[in-house]
């Protein structure tokens, strides 16, 4: 695409050279992706700037530059396009060149503090299962059609996510359900998307630190946005939040439904909520009040904000009239990976893989699970090398109240010794509490499933959907479920042969 074309709905001014028949084949942010006939668009970030790597992506073959200042080190035949704003105008841009797909689609847009990622794979599982094929966009990546593509933010930024939108076109899809961070919208990553639906479930004080937000009202206001600056045809919105008006409530136009597990008055209602658990696995059922009718739904997760979750996706499919009825029948053989996800293993001890990775998340599983009255509770958890030491202690305090026993791991240490970072967090734990350290995660897994008893569960807290280790820069192949399913395994097969020995005298 011509460069002056792709320019063509940005405010901009050029710095030097001249745009009339520069030839642009890519957009990059990343020097180390440039490739000849790349635009390069130097971002601004909380620990790099990218206008210090423009050099590099020339090196490499960028010859059009997107920058805030003229960069007087590039070479002449460097062309320079000034703009205020460039992530701003990096969403514009990649927008343009991808043809403006979104406009072609229904996007279904979720932010929150807590159940962004289930409630997304929730919508798109239920359009998708009611025939209505819906694609997924968030910490678990991207899927369309059932096809997998890795992603490393929970929102992409701007020209990847163009470029997923332009593939679900072409794949056939209309629908995608999108996790939609604080980050991304204080970033312009979902800039210029029009938003069919957007769903609130929750706002909790977390993701504020170095590199985060500054505040809870500064990250309560990048939330807010969703709801105010973007286009929307229906706001879905958590009753019982008392965040909810404050974050959604600026847009007095747009129609709303509300959802709630405790006001009756709500578009949708739930109550007669119920755990349940057998020997392998536990989940919660409950009843959905909707337009007069009351729907029995039965899912194969547990706690109430898995409740308050399903609710807000049958909210969300009934902008695409698909009702709660066909909704509950499809979430019956839902799970979602890396979410409370149930590994059955071995009869009588339920071991869970779930990504909680912080104070906040932590506290609501270990709560949750208490529910199920489990003889002891194992918890196998750690914390990311070089984010804020607040989660470590957090992590520790939640640890020695709700578990039953500790075994403190690595969770994407990259360049932090692990054995410091599992040092700090025991250092938090209060007197007395039962712990163990063991800094390789697979040890840690295998002896957490080895010491788990009958009436036990086992909670593997932070990995969740994640399939690598973060270490030294370097992501290592990890499967947290692979790894609990060959133990258990293992144990299966020990314990046969020594029922044979015995039978055998």
């Amino acid at each position: 695409m011509l460069l002056k074309k792709m320019l063509s709905e940005s405010g901009y001014s050029v710095l030097k050279g001249n745009i009339e028949n520069v030839d642009i084949t890519g957009i990059r942010y990343d020097s180390r992706t440039v490739t000849t006939g790349d635009l390069f668009v130097c971002l601004r970030g909380a620990l790099t700037d990218g206008h210090f790597f423009a050099d590099k992506a020339y090196s490499r073959g960028a010859r059009a530059f997107l920058t805030d200042r003229l960069l007087e080190e590039l070479p002449d035949d460097a062309v320079q396009i000034g703009v205020r704003d460039t992530r701003k105008e990096l969403a514009v841009i990649s927008a343009v060149f991808r043809g403006h797909p979104a406009d072609s689609l229904h996007v279904i847009g979720i932010t929150g503090t807590k159940g962004k990622t289930t409630t997304a794979l929730l919508i798109s599982s239920i359009l998708s299962g009611a025939g209505v094929p819906c694609a997924y966009i968030g910490s678990n990546g991207v899927i369309i059609n059932g096809e997998h593509i890795d992603s490393p933010n929970t929102t992409p930024e701007s020209c990847e996510l163009q470029k997923y939108f332009r593939m679900m076109i072409e794949a056939g899809v209309r629908h995608v359900a999108l996790e939609v961070s604080s980050q991304a919208l204080d970033h312009f990553r979902v800039y210029g998307v029009p938003f069919d639906v957007t769903v609130f479930t929750n706002l909790y004080r977390d993701h504020i630190g170095e590199g985060e937000h500054s505040s809870f009202e500064e990250y309560k206001a990048a939330k807010t946005k969703l709801f105010t600056d973007y286009k929307k045809n229906l706001i879905v919105t958590n009753a019982d939040d008392p965040n909810s008006d404050a974050v959604t409530g600026g847009d007095t136009l747009t129609p709303r439904l509300s959802y709630s597990l405790s006001d009756p008055e709500a578009d949708y209602f739930a109550d007669g909520i119920k755990p349940f658990r057998d020997r392998t696995s536990l989940g919660i059922s409950f009843v959905c009040h909707h337009n007069g009718a009351s729907v029995p739904v039965h899912l194969k997760s547990p706690g109430r904000f898995s409740v308050s979750n399903a609710l807000s996706a049958i909210a969300a499919v009934g902008k695409y009239g698909i009702d709660p009825q066909t909704a509950s029948d499809i979430l019956t053989n839902v799970t979602v990976t890396g979410r409370f996800e149930v590994v059955e293993g071995l009869e009588g001890r339920t071991f869970i893989i779930d990504y909680a990775h912080n104070g906040i998340s932590l506290e609501s599983a270990l709560s949750v699970l208490r529910e199920y009255s489990p003889k002891r509770i194992v918890c196998v958890y750690g914390s990311v090398g070089g984010r804020t030491r607040e989660r470590r202690r957090e992590l520790a305090e939640v640890a020695s109240r709700l578990a039953d026993y500790s075994i403190i791991t690595s969770d994407n240490p990259d360049f932090e010794p692990p054995s410091d970072i599992a040092e700090e967090i025991a250092s938090h734990l209060e007197k007395g509490t039962k712990y163990e350290i063991i800094t390789d995660r697979d040890e840690a897994v295998r002896r957490a499933v080895r010491i788990s008893r009958d009436g036990d569960v086992v909670l593997f807290a932070g990995k969740g959907h994640e399939r690598y280790q973060l270490v030294e820069g370097v992501k290592v192949p990890f499967s947290e479920r692979s790894i609990i399913e060959e133990e258990c395994e293992a144990i299966r097969r020990e314990e046969m042969k020594k029922r044979i020995v015995r039978s055998n005298g």
